[in-house]
């Protein structure tokens, strides 16, 4: 992982910052999925005002971020993106950990987060940090894979 990034949550000045990174993040599956995945539709204005976002940044740079939905007693993983010229340097790893300290902070004792089933690598990566698979469903024309993982308080 690159040394010192930084956490920082985001405000309605990030809107914008936050949709060019996604967009950037998600682009590679655009010829998997056949569509834009959600997260590159959201509107993050709105999800702002629902939703904590944590920007990650690597020196200057905006590097990844998560999005959480935190309810009790599960909270929700809504979007982690990493920027591509990021991407397979732990950052991913850095801010699932990242949000279940959060979680488990406001008082989850469960996380759980989706993901498109044709998202291979994203499923990968989230059964070795110690999600488990909860189930499949048809959401939006693909099948989105459901997990979630015991927090430890």
């Amino acid at each position: 992982m690159p040394s010192q990034p930084v956490l920082r949550t985001a405000d309605q000045n990030d809107t914008d910052a936050i949709r060019t990174l996604t967009r950037a993040a998600y682009a590679k599956w655009l010829p998997i999925s056949g569509r834009e995945p959600l997260p590159m539709q959201a509107d993050y204005s709105a999800a702002l005002k629902k939703h904590r976002i944590d920007l990650l940044y690597v020196g200057p740079d905006l590097a990844g971020l998560i999005e959480m939905n935190l309810q009790e007693p599960v909270a929700l993983i809504e979007n982690v993106a990493v920027h591509p010229d990021f991407q397979g340097q732990g950052l991913g790893r850095f801010l699932l950990a990242h949000g279940e300290v959060i979680a488990a902070a406001h008082g989850s004792a469960r996380i759980r987060l989706f993901t498109n089933k044709l998202f291979t690598d994203n499923l990968r990566l989230y059964q070795k940090t110690g999600y488990t698979v909860d189930g499949e469903e048809e959401m939006n024309g693909a099948i989105a894979v459901h997990m979630s993982k015991t927090l430890t308080r």
